[in-house]
């Protein structure tokens, strides 16, 4: 007698579930970051650096295993993912001959991505999420998580609360990592409120907001008045073109203003300023320079530069994103989950200051702790 790979639907046979990981934008940088990055892991090739789920705060949480995630996705662009991971080891931000080693899961999940949507539409939605659901049925899925890691597009073309609303008729959680409208369309969340459905956004904080949501609170601790705050940033790749439009950096500079004034009260003097330097790939560079009053009036400066490759930034988190989406699921969560604006620069509830996210997060971690096992299978 044959036997199937699962027991039950969206389970293994150790009776794990199974978890699916729809990304919006799937042959991008970030999402092959985070397929050839969640295989790696998964096969113990390299350590789980930038993963906050793999902390000991979450072990006791009942986050699906990374080796019980499985990849589809949407996208426009049709060049495969074995691919665009060998461009990224070109471009420095996949490891040489990672590839090589994952090739397998990543040509499964590319056999999982269909084309995407550039425009919105109603019968377009209905369309991307009969794909989801037939990717979730196909594969024997407990839930799949749909994560918009597209890149960034102006206001007049914005298709995500396309997908936004597809991840709701198709039933599943969603994650906006960018900083499109997604779910914040009028009567999206509420629709994913009523399904029962958690998501989270809005645009993945990796960088300077990340700095800012660190170092902002320094000065109202320590009464120091901030006088102004500026910045700038030099990126390239898919979000250095699509930032180059006016509307699309103003979205993107909302969230990093949001963050300041909600930490200092106030939102300082200053601006942001966003180039596109396509020689850059995936590498960005940001500056900060903030001017402050000390006691007595005594004027300071601090100055801070951040480099890093935004695609190994933003990949650990969104498989975090995805584990504790899936878990809240799981455990009934529905709406905007409490403890996930840690990940983003304008998240949809809680404070705004890195160490009150963290605390915020942990306390999620305490309400997806798995349940205790029965004492006559407790191990020792």
């Amino acid at each position: 007698m044959t036997t199937s790979p699962q027991d039950h639907v969206g389970q293994d046979r150790a009776g794990r579930e199974r978890v699916g990981v729809w990304l919006v934008g799937a042959r991008g940088s970030v999402a092959t970051t985070t397929a050839a990055g969640r295989a790696a892991l998964a096969a113990g090739l390299h350590p789980p650096t930038g993963l906050v789920t793999a902390l000991p705060p979450f072990a006791g949480c009942a986050l699906p295993a990374l080796d019980d995630l499985v990849f589809g996705g949407h996208d426009t662009a049709a060049t495969p993912l074995p691919k665009r991971a060998e461009e990224l080891v070109a471009a420095g931000v996949l490891p040489p001959g990672l590839p090589a080693a994952v090739a397998a899961e990543l040509a499964a999940a590319d056999a999982e991505i269909r084309p995407g949507a550039a425009h919105p539409g109603e019968q377009l939605a209905d369309r991307l999420a009969a794909d989801i659901a037939a990717f979730t049925e196909r594969n024997g899925l407990a839930r799949t998580v749909v994560v918009n890691v597209a890149s960034t597009e102006g206001s007049s073309t914005d298709p995500s609360p396309m997908y936004a609303a597809a991840a709701v008729a198709a039933g599943c959680p969603y994650v906006n990592f960018t900083p499109a409208t997604g779910m914040r369309a009028p009567g999206l969340a509420e629709r994913a409120l009523a399904a029962g459905l958690p998501h989270a956004g809005r645009d993945g904080k990796t960088g300077q907001t990340l700095l800012r949501a660190a170092l902002a609170p320094m000065f109202t601790q320590r009464a120091l008045t901030v006088r102004s705050w500026s910045g700038a940033n030099l990126l390239g790749g898919g979000d250095g073109a699509a930032l180059a439009d006016p509307a699309a950096a103003a979205a993107k500079n909302a969230g990093k203003a949001r963050v300041l004034n909600d930490i200092l009260g106030e939102q300082p003097e200053g601006t942001v300023h966003i180039d596109n330097v396509p020689a850059l790939g995936d590498w960005k560079t940001a500056w900060d320079h903030v001017a402050f009053d000390g006691f007595l009036g005594t004027r300071m400066l601090l100055q801070t530069i951040w480099q890093g490759c935004d695609s190994a930034l933003a990949a650990p988190l969104v498989l975090d994103l995805v584990r504790l989406l899936a878990s809240a699921h799981a455990a009934g969560l529905a709406g905007p989950v409490p403890g996930l604006g840690f990940y983003f620069k304008d998240p949809d509830e809680g404070p705004a200051a890195l160490g009150e996210q963290y605390a915020a997060l942990l306390d999620l971690a305490g309400r997806l702790t798995r349940p205790a096992e029965p004492a006559e299978q407790a191990r020792p």
